[in-house]
C-alpha cells in the first residue's frame, strides 16, 4: 500500500511540473495546506457534519423503501407486475437526471437526500428480493406444520436467509449512496455543504481547495465504507 501510495504520489507530482500551471493542476503541498485551513475553519466542519446528516438520512430512507418494496412485490404478484418496471429505470437511469427534475420540484437542501436515496431504493429492493426468493422452502413448510404463524416465520426463517443480501446490498449502496448526495450537493449548492464547497472552489478557481476538498470527499467515502464494515462484521458474529 505504501508503494502503490508513493506511486501515485510521484505521478501526481509530474503531472503538477509538467502541466506548470496551479490553476489546472494543485501541487500535493498546496493542497496539504488547503486542507489544513478546512481542518480549522468551523464553517468546514458543519457542511461536513450537514453532508453526512443528509446522507444517512438519505440511506436509511433508501434501505427502508426497497425492503418495503422487496416485501411488496415478493409477497404480491400484482405489484411486482406494476413495480418492477419502474424499480428497474430506477437502476438505469443516471443519477444527474433526478437530480435536474428535483430541483424543480424541491428545495436545494431536499434534493440530495432524494438523489441519494432514489440511487439506493432499487439496490436493496434487488437484493432483498432475491434473498427472498432464495429462502428455503422446505423450511417454511415446517413452520407451516408447526403452525408458527406470520411473525415467527419471517423473524427465524426468511429473515436470517437474506441478511447476506440484505448487507450486500447496503455495503454496496451507501457509496453510490454517498456520491449521489454529494453531485446533488453541487448541483443543488444548498447552504452548508460539501458539494457547495467543491462548487465555490471551482467558481472562484480555487483548485488546492477543490482538490483538497475532493479529498475530504474520498477520505469520508473509505471511512463510511468501513465503519459499516465492522459494524456487519459485528453484527455478524452476533448473529
Amino acid at each position: 500500500k505504501l508503494i502503490a501510495a508513493s506511486f501515485w504520489l510521484l505521478v501526481w507530482i509530474i503531472a503538477y511540473q509538467r502541466v506548470g500551471k496551479p490553476l489546472l493542476i494543485a501541487s500535493p503541498a498546496q493542497t496539504l495546506t488547503a486542507l489544513a485551513q478546512i481542518v480549522a475553519a468551523p464553517a468546514s466542519w458543519r457542511a461536513i457534519g450537514w453532508s453526512l446528516v443528509r446522507m444517512l438520512s438519505a440511506f436509511v430512507i433508501g434501505v427502508v423503501g426497497g425492503c418495503a418494496f422487496a416485501a411488496l412485490t415478493s409477497s404480491i404478484d400484482w405489484a411486482d407486475t406494476l413495480l418492477r418496471p419502474a424499480l428497474t429505470a430506477l437502476r438505469a437511469t443516471p443519477v444527474a437526471s433526478f437530480i435536474i427534475l428535483a430541483l424543480v420540484w424541491m428545495s436545494s437542501g431536499t434534493v440530495p437526500v432524494f438523489a441519494a436515496s432514489i440511487m439506493a431504493m432499487p439496490i436493496v429492493w434487488a437484493n432483498v428480493t432475491q434473498g427472498i426468493a432464495s429462502v428455503n422452502r422446505e423450511l417454511l413448510e415446517v413452520a407451516y406444520v408447526y403452525e408458527f404463524g406470520k411473525l415467527r416465520t419471517i423473524w427465524n426463517i426468511i429473515l436470517p436467509s437474506i441478511s447476506g443480501t440484505f448487507i450486500a446490498a447496503c455495503g454496496t449502496s451507501i457509496g453510490l449512496c454517498w456520491k449521489a448526495m454529494i453531485a446533488a450537493e453541487v448541483l443543488g449548492t444548498p447552504s452548508g455543504a460539501i458539494g457547495t464547497q467543491l462548487y465555490n472552489s471551482k467558481i472562484y478557481l480555487e483548485t488546492d481547495a477543490l482538490f483538497a476538498w475532493t479529498l475530504v470527499v474520498i477520505l469520508l467515502s473509505n471511512l463510511l465504507e468501513r465503519a459499516f464494515a465492522i459494524l456487519s462484521a459485528r453484527l455478524g458474529k452476533n448473529r
